[in-house]
């Protein structure tokens, strides 16, 4: 299947504008990686484990942190995203960085017209399944590029999350729908600031149809965890512990993210 340009025209548009906004923001800390600090957080890394000479494709890569934070660990690694502007970004920073990470420009449903190849691990993380109508389509992408006895391991935001507003005090939107969301907002880099706003097309998946995406494709689910906690503040509420932020008033009551692993 082609993907529907129509979404992925809108989406690469906002992504293109926000990256040079990411790039220079405190949340990215580029300086701070670029002096050596890793961008990846202790969930996936012990969801990834050893990854020293594995190939690993990289989904939804942005600039390519986590890919090259990945390939300083000793993984062979090929970061994938959308966005031309956050693509020239990754490949300047792996130049800069002195790693050897390769970079794929491409929407994801399109990869197999750009790379021909498995992997022994397939990643991604944190705001990336939202941006996808159909995760069968997803799934299928995910299987094709492992290898057999491959793992896939996904850090993702919890579906429950995006019903309420922010305070969670009341329910906004539904749990899961076939619909998309179209709307107009500011880059989580500057939601506390008078910053630009960029027009996004996403929807929102219940597990369900996580899991279910990846098992139509023949996939084996082998973990699956759910956390009150997340490496970010998401909400501009949140309350710090140890690294880890939680919900205000609601800890243990609401999951903020999932993972999930499996293998084909």
């Amino acid at each position: 299947m082609k993907a529907d340009y129509n979404f992925i025209k809108s989406n690469k548009s906002s992504w293109n504008q926000r990256t040079q906004e990411h790039y220079d923001s405190d949340f990215y800390d580029v300086k701070g990686f670029m002096d050596g600090k890793s961008s990846l957080n202790p969930i996936e890394l012990g969801l990834l484990g050893n990854i020293s000479g594995k190939k690993i494709l990289h989904l939804q890569c942005h600039f390519g942190l986590d890919s090259i934070s990945l390939s300083r660990m000793g993984g062979e690694v090929t970061g994938i995203d959308l966005s031309d502007e956050a693509i020239r970004k990754a490949r300047q920073l792996a130049k800069d960085s002195g790693t050897d990470t390769r970079f794929v420009c491409c929407n994801i449903f399109d990869l197999p017209d750009y790379l021909d190849e498995t992997f022994d691990i397939v990643f991604t993380s944190y705001g990336v399944i939202n941006w996808f109508p159909n995760l069968d389509e997803w799934g299928r992408i995910v299987s094709r590029y492992l290898k057999p006895d491959g793992k896939f391991v996904m850090v993702e935001f919890h579906s429950v999350l995006w019903m309420f507003d922010t305070k969670f005090e009341r329910v906004e939107s539904a749990y899961s729908r076939e619909e998309p969301y179209i709307s107009t907002s500011q880059t989580y880099t500057n939601a506390s600031e008078a910053g630009k706003e960029y027009v996004e097309v996403t929807w929102n998946h219940g597990l369900s149809k996580v899991l279910q995406g990846l098992l139509h494709a023949n996939l084996r689910i082998v973990d699956f965890q759910e956390y009150d906690y997340s490496p970010f503040n998401l909400f501009g509420n949140m309350e710090e512990d140890r690294g880890m932020y939680h919900l205000k008033d609601r800890k243990g009551m609401i999951p903020i993210l999932f993972s999930v692993v499996a293998e084909r």
